[in-house]
């Protein structure tokens, strides 16, 4: 494997534990504006776009209101993730003293992003952030704006890391090498594994010994 020069990093399940976090404050916003109850599974069957994507097949008659609370919630909630996952902090630190490239694409919307980053402390570290869309699933043509605005970089100098099997597959549309991160509660490494990342971690420091060796 070539030596590593970029690194593409997911956020939520992957930099931290915010899913659950995603969970709770879509609920708290959208069951009140429609009037029953909706189920983790009623939720996560929606991702894909943005939180706005959610909450427009959630409650598609309540939108802005639905967003506004929704920031608002996810925002109060955020002590629930108070800290990046452990050793996440170090590895970015290891990155950014080594000049590696430390980008971000991720299926949130701009302004949760934006919230966590600056949550978790995390927001110098990143040179270029790609956010979701609405529309839709957007990771491919995310990581190749960030591709696009890296041009001495070559892909295979590239590592996507990511949680989820959308990651993979999203990495091999463009043609880049891909990390499982599956050292999150909500990871399901089986079903990572059935995709066929390069390479599957299920801790931090291991993930962070494998790259210091190729950086």
């Amino acid at each position: 494997m070539k030596k590593i020069k970029a690194v593409i990093f997911d956020l939520d399940g992957t930099l931290a534990n915010t899913l659950p976090l995603c969970i709770r404050s879509f609920r708290e916003s959208v069951q009140p504006l429609i009037n029953r109850q909706i189920s983790d599974g009623d939720i996560m069957a929606t991702f894909g776009p943005s939180e706005e994507g959610t909450i427009m097949a959630l409650a598609p008659d309540h939108y802005q209101m639905g967003i506004s609370h929704y920031l608002r919630y996810y925002k109060a909630f955020h002590e629930m993730c108070p800290a990046p996952f452990d050793g996440i902090p170090e590895l970015l630190m290891l990155l950014q003293d080594k000049n590696i490239e430390t980008t971000m694409v991720t299926g949130k919307g701009f302004h949760s992003t934006v919230i966590s980053l600056e949550y978790l402390k995390l927001e110098r570290f990143f040179n270029f952030i790609e956010t979701g869309s609405p529309a839709g699933p957007r990771k491919a043509d995310g990581i190749q704006a960030i591709l696009n605005a890296l041009p001495g970089i070559k892909k295979d100098e590239f590592i996507y890391v990511g949680d989820a099997p959308g990651d993979i597959i999203a990495s091999r549309k463009v043609g880049i090498p891909v990390v499982a991160a599956a050292w999150a509660e909500t990871a399901e490494p089986e079903l990572l594994k059935r995709h066929e990342p390069d390479h599957l971690f299920y801790a931090v420091a291991d993930f962070s010994t494998w790259l210091s060796k190729h950086l």
